[in-house]
């Protein structure tokens, strides 16, 4: 008969087992991501292939969809979020091309994986939520909006410092892009790329106007 003691310490050996083959599955995922959707579409900044290949996005989402945080489509968090597909961060990175220099705001979640991303990247890292915009103030060199929107709101070009850059998603007619910017005399000039699914945030809806 094993003693309690023996018993636990046994229960805790199989668990540094099992926490090491999935820590092993993690990183093969995290390669398989890499080779298999980041490179062959054009993502290959060593900085940015570096961060995605050591940040575990399965911790990003809820347990139950552990097993699908590397698939090339984004993944729900539930209560109307969605963790963008990697491709997605991949490329928002590679056009944002944050340095050590830069004052970043984060319109997304402080704690999720975008966030975890970029944190080691910039100089230095903000987030909001997209309720949260109007009640921020500051002059940020990057914006970088985790998410779709029709028209970035006013108070959200309000942030952004004169010539800073920003890279979000962009609707149009349905079709989402991503797109990039920078502010000049007061205004945001968004340029659509790559059309990509990118979850779109209801939040930033163009504002309705009369047609005759």
């Amino acid at each position: 008969m094993i003693a309690p003691y023996e018993g636990f310490g046994l229960t805790m050996m199989m668990t540094s087992v099992v926490t090491a083959q999935d820590a092993s599955a993690s990183a093969v995922a995290r390669k398989a991501m890499i080779d298999s959707q980041l490179r062959p579409s054009g993502v290959n900044d060593p900085r940015i292939l570096a961060i995605m290949a050591q940040v575990p996005r399965e911790d990003f989402v809820p347990e139950a969809a552990r097993a699908a945080a590397y698939i090339d489509r984004a993944v729900p968090l539930g209560e109307g979020r969605w963790l963008a597909a990697p491709l997605v961060h991949g490329l928002m990175l590679g056009e944002a091309q944050p340095t050590k220099r830069d004052t970043v705001l984060l319109v997304g979640d402080g704690k999720g994986y975008l966030a975890a991303l970029l944190a080691p990247l910039a100089g230095s890292v903000d987030a909001v939520t997209p309720a949260e915009v109007a009640e921020k103030a500051g002059a940020y060199s990057l914006i970088l909006i985790d998410g779709a929107v029709e028209e970035p709101p006013a108070a959200l070009v309000s942030l952004l410092a004169d010539d800073g850059r920003i890279v979000t998603g962009l609707v149009t007619r349905g079709v989402t892009r991503l797109a990039v910017g920078r502010k000049a005399a007061g205004e945001i000039a968004l340029l659509p790329l790559a059309e990509i699914g990118i979850p779109v945030l209801p939040e930033f809806a163009a504002p309705k106007r009369w047609s005759f």
